[in-house]
């Protein structure tokens, strides 16, 4: 440590020499003590790919500490695989897991002083919840990405997880035999690492890159390539520096990087989950964002790549072209990026792209130049009506028509719809209506990408809209509208739709409206009764009584 500052560890008592007993026990040494202490929270799992191959990354991320002049201590964090869990009970648990990854790394990083964490993340909710925490805990701290995974193949197409979902709804609308539909599973994930279109864990890792607290390119490296473990030891590195130097979380997770962010999320045509986790990092580092930045941001930034899951390519196509530094960089270039936000590095924003080029290769075509984008506004838009007094979330990337009206088909649940979809009893023209799986209803606010997938399969995906108070994967697209808010469970309009109600989606007007008389829907307002909870004990009936709105991020402090 510079001058004489010594470790938040030894400054809180752990030079006393019971405490030096117990580390010792763990490798300190007599000149150890005075080093400063780093976390490596490490959600290493063989519970899902995403997460398969960090253990590798945190045995060098320790080495690297180490080398640095730094005292590592390793500590578990748990995970769940959304892909694994979608369609089930198990996605529930979901968004969940955010805060309890968050409250978790909190817990440890407070509870042992440490001075400063290095969090290694695959599978989606990694993301957000090690981040959530480094604003809360506000040490210095640096994002690890364990990697996308490289995609599948089958019949001269890049295969991910979602063309495993569609094949369902494919092989339900007999397009695919069932010997298709089995060999798309088989190739479709291949290895370790996180989903690899521009899903969430993709979406989340590149928008981290893009406020600074992950290193340059390091969020679309591939989880199996050797530069992968390279960068996870340069962020060691600078970690350690930043340290030295007491860049804080804080100081770089300004308005300035959030705004940096939700600039390339458009960009991106990124996930819908970061409109949820977004809000809710800002939230702990103390800044305000609201639905009303995205919806901004969307009319001002053009979608500059071609990804999955409406576009043709993959983050390892993404980073081959030059990664999250080349299309920050043209953002840059036109004044849609704050140049001067802080990096962990040290430097700039605008420091750290000085060498990327203006505009993208030529010899490419997964970034677009500027003048010819994917779309000249953002993919996202926030809807709000008398279906969503607090705003919902449309998703308007690959839409034909970005607007529909039609007779409600209302599901009290996932399962209900995903029943009636398979048995093709959902007609073009159609308006699904998913209610009670919002953040309190569901508890957990599960994503809908099986009966979204299942629709797409089936043709269905330009002519059938889609409503919920839920939320959709990353891998998610068509006419659908998520984060309806206020949810059903509190009330919210959507509670009170009936089957064969007209329902308009507008996502050029911004409207989501039930056609219904004011003084209906006051009729039946006065004659809802919430429902019984679906849990009393355990970790969802803890969920559903602290967590907010998703309009707000679903937050639980």
């Amino acid at each position: 440590m510079p001058d004489n500052r010594r470790s938040r560890a030894v400054t809180q008592g752990f030079h006393r020499s019971p405490n030096r007993a117990l580390l010792r026990a763990v490798g300190f040494a007599d000149g150890d003590f005075d080093k400063p202490i780093v976390g490596v929270a490490d959600s290493q799992s063989t519970i899902t790919p995403c997460n398969a191959g960090l253990g590798r990354l945190a045995d060098r991320a320790e080495t690297a500490l180490k080398a640095a002049g730094a005292m590592p201590q390793v500590f578990g964090v748990i995970t769940i695989s959304d892909g694994i869990a979608m369609g089930t009970e198990g996605m529930k648990y979901s968004l969940v897991s955010r805060e309890v990854i968050a409250d978790s790394i909190e817990t440890v990083c407070n509870g042992q002083s440490m001075d400063g964490v290095l969090a290694l993340g695959g599978c989606d909710k990694n993301m957000p919840g090690a981040m959530i925490a480094m604003a809360r805990i506000n040490i210095p701290a640096i994002f690890v990405y364990g990697g996308t995974i490289k995609p599948g193949r089958y019949q001269d197409r890049d295969l991910t997880i979602v063309s495993a979902f569609e094949a369902v709804g494919q092989y339900s609308a007999q397009t695919i035999d069932e010997q298709e539909l089995l060999e798309i599973e088989r190739r479709a994930c291949l290895g370790v690492g996180s989903c690899g279109g521009m899903y969430t864990a993709n979406t989340m890792a590149s928008i981290f890159e893009a406020m600074g607290m992950s290193l340059p390119y390091s969020s679309t490296m591939a989880a199996e390539d050797a530069e992968k473990a390279d960068s996870t030891a340069q962020s060691a590195e600078m970690l350690v520096q930043a340290i030295r130097r007491q860049i804080l979380p804080r100081d770089i997770l300004t308005r300035q990087a959030f705004e940096n962010a939700i600039a390339v999320l458009m960009a991106l045509g990124g996930s819908t989950n970061a409109v949820l986790h977004l809000p809710a990092i800002a939230h702990a580092a103390q800044v305000r964002l609201t639905l009303d930045d995205f919806e901004a941001f969307s009319r001002r930034v053009p979608v500059l790549c071609d990804l999955k899951p409406s576009g043709r390519y993959v983050a390892t196509d993404l980073h081959r072209a030059g990664g999250i530094p080349q299309v920050m960089k043209l953002l840059l270039t036109h004044g849609l990026l704050h140049g001067d936000a802080l990096s962990v590095t040290g430097h700039t924003i605008a420091e750290v792209l000085k060498d990327v080029p203006d505009e993208p290769r030529a010899d490419q075509d997964v970034i677009r130049p500027w003048n010819k984008p994917m779309y000249q506004h953002g993919h996202l838009a926030i809807l709000k009506g008398n279906l969503a007094e607090e705003g919902a979330l449309a998703k308007t990337s690959g839409v034909k028509v970005p607007k529909i009206t039609g007779p409600a088909r209302v599901f009290d649940s996932e399962e209900a719809c995903m029943e009636a979809i398979l048995a093709r009893r959902i007609q073009h023209g159609d308006v699904v209506v998913i209610r009670y799986e919002g953040p309190k209803g569901g508890p957990g606010m599960r994503e809908m990408l099986s009966p979204t997938a299942a629709l797409v399969g089936q043709g269905l995906g330009d002519s059938v809209g889609l409503i919920t108070d839920g939320r959709f994967s990353g891998g998610t697209y068509g006419m659908v509208v998520g984060h309806v808010a206020p949810e059903a469970a509190v009330g919210g309009t959507i509670a009170l739709v009936n089957e064969g109600d007209s329902v308009t989606i507008d996502a050029d007007r911004r409207v989501l409206q039930l056609n219904v008389p004011e003084e209906e829907l006051a009729r039946r307002r006065a004659a809802w009764q919430p429902s019984a909870p679906r849990y009393t004990r355990g970790v969802l009936a803890k969920y559903a009584k602290q967590v907010s709105s998703a309009s707000t991020g679903a937050v639980t402090d």
